[in-house]
């Protein structure tokens, strides 16, 4: 799966990731049927979550990576308050719709637009998610989940329409607390997605196989409508 960088031109928020490539891979977006962002995690870069793509690539698909400045989308943990973790976290969020919105100038609609993050990268793109609720063509948050100090459900308002959404994480990750990946699972059953949630007993901060076959099927269905 060949990928190749291009500038973008960003749009609403003048933040720290704006300015910053949009790593392209997989189908031409103008022959694509469907679209996957990848949002990598802290201290990764874009290059390196298509890499990781490659494993459940299906043809018709373009994969869409925005990169972070210093490879780093926000400073802090995920749960510690929001506003320490601006501009990061706000800029990370327009990075995110800036390639949403590259998918859909092509022609490709948001129903077929799955984003994927891990990590990091998982919290920030389940934040956007929920955070702009519609019919996505799905959402993959890998060892992530809501950002901010605490969560209230009642915070979150909207409809997603039954996004299929894929919460993977380790029972006892040193970053992701288990009850963030289920209270944010809960949020967006409350938004109507259609939730599933696998916490792995004893896992490390890392993707397994049983995740990466979920995410293929994902990805598959994509294309497969």
């Amino acid at each position: 799966m060949d990928d190749s960088s291009i500038d973008t031109e960003r749009h609403h928020v003048n933040g720290p990731h704006q300015g910053q490539s949009l790593v392209t891979a997989g189908t031409p977006l103008d022959e694509a049927e469907a679209a996957v962002v990848l949002v990598h995690g802290r201290g990764a870069t874009a290059r390196s979550i298509v890499r990781m793509a490659e494993s459940f690539h299906h043809p018709g698909v373009a994969y869409l990576a925005p990169q972070a400045s210093d490879n780093t989308w926000y400073p802090n943990p995920f749960t510690a308050p929001v506003e320490s973790n601006e501009p990061g976290r706000t800029s990370g969020l327009q990075a995110i719709a800036d390639a949403i919105e590259r998918a859909t100038d092509a022609g490709i609609p948001t129903g077929r637009v799955m984003l994927l993050g891990f990590s990091q990268g998982a919290c920030l793109g389940s934040e956007f998610v929920a955070r702009d609720p519609r019919r996505y063509g799905g959402l993959a948050a890998l060892s992530g989940g809501l950002i901010g100090e605490t969560i209230d459900p009642d915070d979150y308002d909207g409809d997603l329409d039954r996004t299929p959404v894929f919460f993977g994480c380790s029972d006892v990750d040193p970053h992701i607390p288990e009850e963030r990946v289920q209270v944010s699972a809960e949020v967006f059953e409350r938004l109507n997605a259609d939730a599933t949630t696998r916490l792995y007993p004893g896992m490390g901060h890392t993707i397994n196989r049983d995740e990466r076959e979920y995410v293929s099927a994902m990805v598959a269905a994509l294309v497969s409508e």
